[in-house]
């Protein structure tokens, strides 16, 4: 942590400067945000890789974005000041380019150049999203208990489409302290 009193110390300078970057490069999927935030505060010692993939799962947990993620970050940082500056941050150019940009997609979509730019855009963000994926797969899905909790999530979803992913991670977590009780 990089200390300081008061909201607008070093620590949520950082935090909020970090966040501004990440939110201004960020496209597609909230996905993507692990490969940013791993890149950006744990490669720099702010927080451990196993704290990022807390973070992503509490943002996959709660309703909303998964950008909730970078709020729980902020948090575990610096507290309520850390978690506000934080959800400034990485929210803050993404409000500033649809307001700035909006009026303009329409006509740039039409644009056989544009177009097969954003076309372009799209496919790298699936597969950093395919990166992230086998990441979090790597870091979550490392002893028995794990495996088999994945192997029973995907024949579950294979054999119901429609049930609710909410069933699966409340399954999942059930499994998992059950689990451990063996």
């Amino acid at each position: 942590m990089l200390g300081g009193d008061g909201f607008f110390n070093r620590t949520n300078i950082s935090l909020f400067l970090s966040f501004l970057k990440i939110g201004a490069i960020l496209y597609g999927s909230g996905y993507v945000l692990f490969a940013f935030l791993d890149s950006e505060l744990v490669a720099h010692g702010i927080i451990t890789r196993q704290q990022l993939v807390d973070a992503i799962a509490v943002g996959q947990f709660t309703p909303g974005p998964v950008f909730s993620s970078v709020t729980f970050i902020g948090f575990q940082v610096n507290g309520v000041n850390g978690a506000i500056i934080s959800t400034i941050g990485i929210f803050l150019p993404s409000f500033v380019f649809v307001a700035l940009l909006n009026p303009l997609v329409s006509k740039m979509r039409g644009s056989k150049l544009f177009g097969a730019f954003l076309n372009a855009v799209n496919v790298a963000s699936i597969a950093l999203i395919v990166v992230v994926c086998y990441q979090l797969g790597k870091d979550s899905i490392n002893n028995w208990r794990s495996v088999l909790i994945a192997i029973v999530s995907i024949c579950i979803l294979l054999k119901f489409p429609q049930i609710n992913s909410a069933f699966i991670v409340l399954g999942g977590s059930i499994a998992g302290y059950l689990l451990l009780l063996i």
